[in-house]
């Protein structure tokens, strides 16, 4: 018998589908539904003419969060090696 999921919760499901960066499998998994209705969900969703404009500044705001996270993660790890070679040994 197939369990019934909230609108929310699918909405959920595509929205950490689309923006986490974790594997559709993976997050199909930790949800607990299969990986195939994970797919349709999301084909549904980009099927459908009503998303809000708000959701896809959510999108793109995220998208570029991540990559600031990710220049200064880099940053970071170039800072922490030129400490260690600028740092006299004893």
């Amino acid at each position: 018998m197939a369990s019934r999921h909230s609108r929310e919760f699918r909405a959920e499901a595509v929205r950490l589908a689309l923006s986490s960066g974790l594997g559709r499998k993976q997050i199909a998994d930790d949800l607990g539904i299969g990986f195939s209705t994970l797919n349709r969900w999301i084909q549904k969703d980009r099927r459908n003419p009503d998303k809000s404009a708000s959701q896809s500044d959510l999108e793109r705001e995220i998208a570029e969060l991540r990559k600031e996270s990710r220049l200064l993660r880099e940053e970071r790890e170039v800072l922490k090696k030129a400490t260690q070679f600028f740092t006299p040994s004893r």
